[in-house]
C-alpha cells in the first residue's frame, strides 16, 4: 500500500514521517519524499491517527488523486534538483514523463491548471534557489554552477537569476559577505 505525503520535500521530513510510522507501530518498506510504501493495509484509525499527528508536524495525508500526482510532480523535480548530483540529460519533460508514467502534455495541463504556473517556471525557481544555496555555499564559481545545472551559458545562468530574482548572482553573493562583516562588527 502507497500513501502520499504533502510538504515532504527533506530528509528532515523523512525522518519525522519514519518515527511517526514507529510510534503508531506501523511498518513501512520504503518511506520516500512525498510517498511511503506500506507492508500491510492500514485501519481508518490509524490513517486517521497518523493523518493527525502528520498535520502537527506541518505534513498533510494526501487523498486526493490530482493532489497526489501534483506533489509526485513537485517531489521529483524537488529530487533532480536539489538531491542529485547531476540533473538528467534527457529533456525535463522525458525525465519528469519518465519519473511518473504518464504523458507530459496530460500531467502540465493538471499542474497548471492546479498550480497557476507551468512545470518549466517551476523547475527554473527550484534551479535558482539551488544556484542561490550553490553561491552561498561558495565551493563553485559560476561557471561550474552553470555547468552543473545545465545552463548553456553563465550568461543564461545570470540572466534567469537577475529575471527571478531581481539581483545579478554577483550581488546576491556579495549580500551574503556585507551580512557577515555586519554580524562581526557586533
Amino acid at each position: 500500500m502507497k500513501l502520499y505525503i504533502k510538504y515532504m520535500v527533506s530528509l528532515r521530513c523523512k525522518a519525522l514521517v519514519k518515527e511517526e510510522l514507529k510510534k503508531l507501530g506501523l511498518h513501512f518498506v520504503i518511506v520516500e519524499l512525498g510517498m511511503i510504501e506500506m507492508l500491510e493495509d492500514i485501519t481508518s484509525e490509524q490513517r486517521a491517527a497518523l493523518k493527525a499527528n502528520l498535520h502537527a508536524s506541518g505534513l498533510e495525508l494526501m487523498n486526493d488523486k490530482r493532489s497526489i500526482l501534483i506533489e509526485r510532480i513537485k517531489v521529483v523535480i524537488v529530487e533532480m534538483i536539489h538531491y542529485s548530483d547531476e540533473l538528467p540529460k534527457v529533456n525535463y519533460s522525458d525525465y519528469i514523463s519518465e519519473k511518473l508514467g504518464f504523458d507530459y502534455t496530460y500531467l502540465s495541463n493538471i499542474f497548471s491548471e492546479v498550480k497557476g504556473i507551468t512545470i518549466q517556471q517551476f523547475i527554473i525557481h527550484h534551479k535558482i534557489e539551488r544556484v542561490k544555496e550553490l553561491l552561498l555555499y561558495d565551493e563553485l564559481n559560476l561557471t561550474e554552477i552553470s555547468y552543473r545545472l545545465h545552463y548553456s551559458s553563465v550568461a543564461h545562468l545570470s540572466s534567469q537569476f537577475k529575471k527571478v530574482t531581481g539581483l545579478t548572482p554577483t550581488y546576491f553573493k556579495q549580500l551574503k559577505k556585507k551580512r557577515s562583516q555586519n554580524l562581526e562588527d557586533l
